[in-house]
């Protein structure tokens, strides 16, 4: 249960919990691994994690750029814990706004309230972290700790947890609520739907219009034959097509060709784009999933079943892998090799630690990087980019079952969870 409290929220203290990791979903699991990379003495971390496993972190106060909670210590002492995160720019906070509603299926997803794992990846390329990463948690506790005590380690579990029940305080601590979000999205649909008479809302000042029109103006290129959303022109009309052109087709083809577009010009006017890694070009199997994933219609799925070797189920199972993280995890579907020899040793390792105090973690076995939790229908297979990807056994197949982590004990507990 939360209470709203002006801009923030806060939520009652969570029960003890007992066994596997504190995050289930990509977000909480995010979260964790920042606060991991970043304290200094992991003795710590793992003390508060018992501290958040024992109910010690007490009703949690969340607000932009900012987590508060009393956490008792062993003796029953109370500490006040705080941990701060970077709000988000309000030109960051602008560009995701209008990649959320420059993509349908984002869109949908936050309107029902839902976060999508990829969008995180999809912000990224706009230049917008909204996941934090290493040294983004800052702790501040009453015990004098000048790193991540204890205390503050408990909070970034308990708020893991937060995050695996709604992933929407993220978008709290980086500077906006959730009402706040839906209006604005609902606004700029709207606006987008009426057309360019609807752009600017009733009440914006008018040094904000004026800003946004300096910003747009300094673009490179000449406005494109596509309005902001990304959607491409109808291309139907009072003539008969042409015999062999599917209208339907032409016009998926260039609505994902103006997205695409529209995303690699955000990614290039971003700040810190000169350091950013260029990314692989996509073969032309990759692409082919990728159109498939983005929901091409019937005639353009059965030639995209074609480059994938000619079964319509095969792509299905691609584009399932894809939607979960992509190039990445579609290698992983695809790609059997062998990881060097200490990584299933250091597996083993963080499950122990994961599952301390609460017996003994699912043994992995198998060979390369596929190995199978002994007992279940979970695999996790290991990705060339250092991440864990989740499979479930759906009878004779392994069917992807989630986005990959970097924490092979999280992400199997996230799947054994959901199963």
């Amino acid at each position: 249960m939360t209470h709203d409290l002006d801009t923030g929220r806060t939520f009652e203290a969570l029960p003890p919990v007992r066994g596997g990791a504190f995050a289930t979903s990509r977000w909480g699991r995010a979260w964790l691994q920042a606060l991991e990379d970043t304290a200094l003495d992991g003795e710590q971390v793992r003390a508060g994690r018992r501290h958040a496993r024992a109910g010690a972190v007490g009703a949690v106060s969340v607000r932009p750029g900012r987590v508060t909670a009393l956490v008792r210590d062993r003796d029953g002492s109370p500490y006040r814990a705080d941990v701060m995160v970077q709000q988000l720019a309000q030109d960051d906070w602008d560009r995701f706004m209008d990649l959320v509603a420059g993509r349908a299926e984002h869109l949908a997803a936050l309107l029902d309230r839902d976060l999508p794992p990829h969008l995180a990846e999809d912000a990224a390329a706009a230049g917008v972290d909204l996941l934090p990463g290493i040294g983004d948690l800052e702790p501040e506790c009453t015990c004098g700790a000048w790193d991540h005590c204890a205390h503050t380690a408990a909070l970034c579990h308990q708020v893991a947890r937060l995050l695996d029940q709604d992933p929407f305080v993220l978008l709290l601590l980086r500077g906006h609520g959730e009402r706040e979000v839906l209006d604005e999205l609902q606004a700029r649909s709207a606006a987008r739907t009426a057309g360019p008479a609807a752009k600017v809302p009733a009440g914006v000042p008018a040094r904000e219009v004026f800003a946004r029109h300096r910003r747009t103006a300094t673009l490179p290129a000449p406005p494109p034959l596509v309005d902001a959303s990304g959607r491409a022109p109808a291309l139907s009309g009072d003539r008969p097509a042409p015999p062999g052109l599917d209208v339907a087709a032409l016009e998926f083809l260039a609505a994902d060709a103006a997205r695409r577009a529209r995303l690699l010009l955000a990614e290039a006017l971003s700040p810190g784009h000169d350091r950013t890694p260029v990314p692989a070009p996509l073969t032309v199997r990759e692409d082919a999933v990728r159109l498939a994933a983005n929901g091409a219609p019937g005639v353009v799925t059965d030639r995209l079943a074609a480059v994938c070797g000619g079964e319509h189920a095969g792509l299905e199972r691609s584009v399932r892998a894809w939607r979960f993280g992509g190039p990445a995890a579609l290698s992983v579907l695809e790609e059997e090799w062998t990881p060097e020899p200490g990584v299933l040793a250091q597996a083993h390792d963080r499950l122990a630690a994961a599952w301390e105090g609460d017996g003994q973690p699912p043994r992995l076995h198998g060979a390369g990087n596929r190995w199978t939790a002994a007992g279940t229908d979970v695999q996790l297979r290991y990705g060339r980019d250092g991440r864990w990807w989740p499979y479930r056994r759906e009878g004779s197949l392994w069917e992807p079952a989630g986005p990959g982590g970097r924490d092979p004990a999280a992400v199997l507990a996230g799947t054994l969870a959901e199963g």
